[in-house]
């Protein structure tokens, strides 16, 4: 069994994003992700039996032509939060209007439809292609975040889309680390 998703990493911009994080400095309660692990996660599989992954695999690579997206340049930054201002629970930022999220979006509904039809669970909300900065253990810090996120608009950099990846999540003591099992280029 093995814990799975499929993500666009962003190979190159740890430093960016570690820039970002340091924005947040001295909010109690936040838990930073690992800005080397950082990316967009186009669908979360959770759970799978490894003897579905050469299967999914190639259902995988038809999304991809499903899709129809050709490799494209995104633009990330801006800062949000999940599900609300009220209640912050996830601090991320996003991917520019016109540059990148609509092949973003593209990529996710196909990936989305074929794994819904293997019998992944459909996913309850709707898609925001986003980097996760961190997440929300407790609300000591919560007005600091709200503060930086209503304030800033910090540009995260941009990066060369050209693949996908299937990713296992290692669950640990200090949080997961993934690893890549398979990329698959775009057309």
């Amino acid at each position: 069994m093995k814990r799975l998703f499929v993500s666009v990493d962003l190979d190159g911009l740890a430093d960016a994003v570690r820039a970002v994080q340091d924005r947040f400095e001295g909010a109690s309660g936040l838990r930073f992700t690992d800005p080397e692990q950082a990316h967009v996660t186009l669908k979360f599989l959770g759970d799978t039996e490894s003897d579905r992954i050469d299967e999914l695999l190639a259902e995988l690579e038809a999304a991809v032509d499903d899709a129809g997206v050709a490799p494209f340049e995104a633009r990330f930054g801006g800062l949000g939060v999940f599900p609300s201002m009220e209640y912050v629970s996830v601090v991320w930022f996003g991917v520019r209007e016109g540059a990148g999220a609509a092949e973003l979006t593209a990529l996710h509904e196909a990936i989305e439809g074929r794994t819904v039809a293997m019998g992944f669970e459909p996913e309850d909300h709707e898609f925001t292609p986003h980097v996760t900065l961190a997440r929300m253990d407790h609300a000591g810090g919560k007005a600091l975040v709200q503060e930086v996120v209503r304030s800033t608009d910090p540009d995260v950099g941009s990066l060369a889309v050209d693949e996908i990846r299937l990713t296992e999540s290692v669950l640990g003591p200090d949080g997961p680390t993934y690893r890549n099992i398979e990329s698959i280029s775009l057309p």
